[in-house]
């Protein structure tokens, strides 16, 4: 589990096809605290690390894990910047939300203007997923915990403050930009339950 707070950037140093992707990612982190097999959410996608040193990491990516993300959608290329967090301890803060790392779909970027200090942002959501979306209520996208603004049929609205642009990827957000989505954990539930209900 994660919470959406990033806590690293880091840069894709390698890409390999060997019936998975395999990527090799620099970061700031100390390798030698992180366990073969740990998880580290790069862009909001849950992966394992499968190979380490210091100052990098190695993950398989599946066919499946591509279909749904913006890995498959735009691809990961050598020097490209991905918001990096590790997986939640007992004891830690939560200062986000409940972040699985299980991407859910692809947002787009349709619309950005500057709002005071804040840049303003227009996501158009799959329209199975844009149901799950609330105004006030959650959303990760490449990994960030964000509140949402507005829901306007498939389209939301969020604001970026200065400090989230200055500590993830999201200083170099651009119109039409394709975003991993995960929708609310809680949202999901409460709309299964009341399907069920109503069954």
């Amino acid at each position: 589990m994660f919470t959406g707070i990033i806590s690293d950037i880091g840069t894709v140093l390698a890409v390999e096809m060997r019936g998975d992707m395999r990527a090799r990612i620099g970061c700031g982190y100390d390798m030698g605290a992180v366990d073969m097999g740990a998880s580290i959410a790069c862009d909001g996608v849950c992966l394992t690390v499968v190979d380490k040193d210091q100052g990098w990491f190695a993950v398989d990516i599946s066919a499946e894990t591509l279909s749904k993300t913006n890995i498959g959608a735009a691809g990961w290329s050598v020097g490209q910047r991905l918001n990096l967090e590790r997986a939640l301890r007992v004891g830690d803060e939560l200062g986000g939300h409940i972040v699985s790392g299980h991407v859910d779909g692809v947002a787009r970027v349709v619309e950005m203007h500057d709002e005071g200090d804040s840049l303003r942002l227009t996501f158009e959501a799959p329209p199975a997923l844009a149901r799950f979306i609330a105004p006030k209520g959650s959303v990760a996208l490449n990994g960030t915990s964000l509140t949402v603004n507005e829901v306007d049929g498939n389209r939301f609205g969020i604001n970026l403050i200065p400090h989230t642009r200055q500590v993830t990827t999201w200083g170099n957000v651009a119109t039409g930009d394709a975003v991993n989505l995960e929708i609310d954990t809680l949202a999901r539930y409460v709309a299964r339950l009341a399907e069920a209900g109503g069954a």
